[in-house]
């Protein structure tokens, strides 16, 4: 890894090489995925079998897109006990914690015979998509399914790639059915997201897609964005680890690691406050890395997208911090949470040791799809008001109504919209 001092110009070098990693690679999917999308928008369920024939290798028909429910009762019933239950404890983890983040209707009267009002509606179908492929993601199906479930989402679809057999992995299954999602389509990639964004004579059309992928899913959701919502660009995943007490950089190392394993283009960032915790942080590393598996992905991502800012003080490791804008930030410090209390920029904070981002991926409850890219300077966790839109509602009785047309008239005249004046004026009969 590389290891730089902040304040340099190495640092703000390196550093601005993790901001740019990956830029380009969206536009060149762009070139295979744009025929992809018109292809299912056009010829529907021939498309997604052609084209799951054509990526991944396998034969689907028109009755065989969709998964039935005998195969998620049987994928559930040949779990382990002991997966079934920690799936069931992560489950209720996650729904706890979304259901209490529910919005309420806002309703005010500022004024006699006035009634306004935001009111929350859940959209009526969404879709996730669930990555696979090289693994099965049983936990992104829980976080997102069960974030749409607590909003209230009436209809939700699955799509996630089919493994070489045809078959979808149990755990994906078993999660869904613990989730409550009964809709699950053995179809993956860019035509997966063109299903759910146009819909086939399989997969309905949904209102909104959300859910993680790699460049061609990311490009696709990009492209149908306008057809229907999206929730974000999800890219390769991000750790920025703050230490500043060299006892606790095996840990810090571990938790580093967890994360580059994920892909070659994931980014893990340790900034060690004093070159103590930094020289501990170094040795960890390269110890850690020597036994590792997965060794080949953390290596490529570590070379490509790792660094160890060394700084001398928390205010210089806060502003570390917020340069990267980290999809997550753990805090290996003496007050951790007022620590995580000043930063603006990050998708989610683990405050102390014994708060790893692993435990945020599976069990914790608060949802694993998070802004990458510096987008966690605008941009939330996936949570129910992803599935939720919002209407106004405005009442007035004819007192207040004649009490404000005037006024609106006089700005309906200064913006040169006479129909708008007219249709006010009316109102107050004077026309």
């Amino acid at each position: 890894m590389r290891r730089v001092q902040w304040g340099s110009d190495d640092a703000a070098s390196a550093l601005n090489a993790l901001a740019m990693a990956g830029e380009g690679a969206l536009g060149e999917a762009e070139a295979i995925v744009r025929p992809v999308l018109e292809a299912v928008r056009g010829e529907g369920d021939p498309a997604l079998i052609r084209y799951t024939q054509q990526f991944d290798g396998v034969t689907l028909t028109e009755d065989s897109l969709a998964v039935s429910k005998a195969e998620m009762d049987g994928a559930l019933n040949s779990l382990s006990s002991e997966v079934r239950d920690a799936l069931t404890v992560a489950a209720e983890r996650i729904r706890i914690f979304h259901e209490a983040t529910l919005p309420q209707k806002t309703e005010i009267e500022p004024a006699p015979g006035e009634k306004l009002a935001l009111r929350p509606t859940p959209l009526r179908r969404v879709g996730l998509y669930v990555p696979g492929g090289t693994a099965a993601y049983p936990s992104t199906v829980l976080m997102s399914g069960l974030a749409a479930m607590a909003a209230g989402v009436d209809e939700i679809v699955i799509c996630t790639p089919p493994e070489k057999d045809g078959s979808v992995p149990a755990s994906v299954l078993g999660a869904a059915k613990i989730a409550g999602v009964e809709k699950v389509f053995r179809v993956g990639g860019a035509q997966a997201i063109a299903a759910m964004a146009y819909g086939t004579s399989s997969i309905p059309k949904v209102d909104k897609i959300v859910g993680p992928g790699n460049v061609y899913v990311t490009t696709a959701k990009r492209l149908v964005r306008g057809e229907v919502d999206i929730d974000k660009e999800a890219g390769p995943s991000e750790v920025v680890v703050v230490l500043d007490d060299p006892e606790n950089a095996k840990w810090a190392a571990a938790d580093m690691i967890a994360q580059a394993e994920h892909d070659p283009e994931a980014m893990a960032v340790g900034v060690a406050v004093g070159s103590a915790a930094a020289d501990a942080l170094e040795k960890e590393m390269n110890a850690q890395l020597a036994g590792t598996d997965r060794r080949e992905v953390i290596e490529a991502a570590l070379k490509k997208r790792g660094v160890i800012v060394e700084v001398k003080n928390l205010d210089e490791a806060l502003q570390a911090v917020e340069s990267v804008a980290p999809e997550h930030l753990e805090l290996m410090i003496e007050n951790a949470e007022s620590f995580a209390g000043k930063v603006r920029n990050a998708g989610a904070i683990f405050c102390g040791p014994w708060s790893p981002v692993p435990l945020g991926d599976y069990i914790a409850g608060p949802n694993h799809v998070l802004p990458t890219g510096r987008a966690a300077r605008y941009a939330s966790p996936l949570g129910v008001l992803d599935f939720i839109k919002w209407t106004s509602v405005v009442r007035f009785d004819e007192k207040a109504s004649k009490r404000l047309a005037g006024p609106a008239a006089a700005l309906a005249d200064l913006e040169g919209l006479p129909g708008h004046a007219r249709a006010l004026r009316m109102r107050l009969d004077k026309e």
